[in-house]
């Protein structure tokens, strides 16, 4: 800033002079002849002309000469006294000085960013109080407009200490906040450049390779997710990631495979078992496949063949083995057996919770006389044990059992 005022004073100095010179160098000036000077200097001349003319007897009498020169000197005498030329003429440009100098810094005021510049170093001020209120989770969160002026801050701070792995972290963060992709993609690659062991680093680097629109950085995301997966098979967080970078690659068989994977690591009841459900049965609509096929084969058990019911309904349920809640129900009227059936994704009781987004199932018979959802004694039921399921299957049940 000191440098930079010195630096305006001296251009402002050279052009005030280079403005003014002319004048100083053009003014007055001690041996100009005024017009009576002017006649002087000839009348004397004239004089010493006459004199050199009679000594070599051009004219014989100078003195008429010198009478008539006389005579025409007072003719040519001004009725009005010149005055002095010029003696003040560099003060009148000072005014013209002042101008250029007003004019000067109104225009680097409007146009030149001193604005800018002081709410950069007003910025760079309260750096140390922003970043405080940041990392303060009591703290009152701050605004898009402040979060804005911390990753100038940061900036500022960073070309001082380009080798500050937190504060770089901090900036794509931020980068992320503000949907900002550039200033993102760029802090967490110097993040992870600074510190490539990293695994935190390096998952949320590929994380906004993998959202970025560039199709390079897309691929760059995959390799680096594949190669934490390989070191880490069984990492949740990377799992998801590489799972969402294969679905937006197109890559749908491998992104099922994944998520799959990722349901098997989930504890029961997790939050994020639904919505990976739900993306498992996307991913298998996209493929242009069935989406899933349950096949189910019903039969009684033999010592209890002539005691079922002869009319009624016959309640397929299928549940996750874990909560039972249907996944999928489809009611049959009894006829004879053994039964054959299939179930798929029409027969979900909820849009987020296809059959197709299951990996494990339960199939549970039940023998209704008047197909009502709600079990009463002495209804015959059956139920299988809990089988895997990858988007196709058979599962036999047999009736054997009978409600209390």
């Amino acid at each position: 800033m000191i440098a930079l005022g010195v630096a305006m004073l001296v251009l402002l100095a050279a052009a005030g002079g280079a403005f003014v010179w002319p004048a100083l160098r053009h003014g007055s000036r001690p041996g100009a002849l005024t017009r009576d000077g002017q006649n002087t200097l000839f009348y004397r001349r004239r004089l010493d002309e006459l004199a050199h003319e009679e000594a070599e007897g051009v004219i014989d009498d100078r003195s008429g000469h010198i009478e008539d020169l006389q005579q025409n000197l007072l003719a040519d005498i001004p009725p009005v006294p010149q005055a002095p030329g010029r003696t003040s003429s560099a003060w009148a440009l000072l005014p013209g000085v002042v101008a250029l100098v007003v004019v000067t810094l109104g225009l680097y005021a409007g146009t030149g960013g001193l604005g800018q510049l002081w709410r950069w170093r007003q910025t760079v001020a309260e750096l140390p109080a922003l970043r405080a209120r940041i990392m303060d989770p009591r703290a009152r969160q701050l605004t898009p407009g402040e979060l804005s002026d911390f990753a100038v801050g940061l900036r500022a701070s960073l070309q001082r200490r380009p080798d500050n792995v937190q504060d770089w972290l901090i900036l794509g963060r931020i980068g992320v906040v503000l949907k900002d992709a550039s200033m993102a993609t760029h802090a967490f690659e110097r993040a992870w450049r600074l510190a490539p062991d990293d695994e935190g680093i390096q998952l949320d680097y590929a994380d906004v390779l993998t959202r970025s629109a560039d199709a390079g950085d897309n691929l760059d995301g995959n390799r680096l997710l594949r190669q934490m997966e390989q070191r880490h098979p069984d990492d949740i967080p990377t799992l998801d990631l590489l799972a969402v970078s294969e679905y937006q690659q197109n890559n749908f068989p491998q992104a099922i495979i994944l998520w799959q994977r990722l349901l098997t690591l989930l504890p029961a009841g997790d939050v994020h078992v639904a919505a990976i459900k739900h993306s498992i049965a996307l991913a298998r609509e996209q493929t242009g496949q069935e989406t899933a096929k349950l096949d189910v084969t019903v039969t009684p058990a033999p010592a209890i063949a002539d005691r079922l019911p002869r009319r009624g309904v016959v309640i397929i349920s299928v549940t996750d083995g874990k909560s039972p809640q249907p996944v999928a129900i489809k009611t049959l009227p009894l006829s004879r057996f053994p039964l054959s059936l299939s179930l798929d994704d029409g027969n979900a009781m909820m849009p987020e919770r296809l059959l197709s987004a299951q990996v494990q199932l339960k199939v549970r018979v039940r023998l209704s006389l008047d197909g009502t959802g709600e079990a009463k004694p002495g209804e015959w039921f059956g139920e299988s044990a809990v089988q895997d399921f990858n988007g196709a299957g058979r599962i036999a049940v047999q009736i054997d059992q009978q409600v209390p």
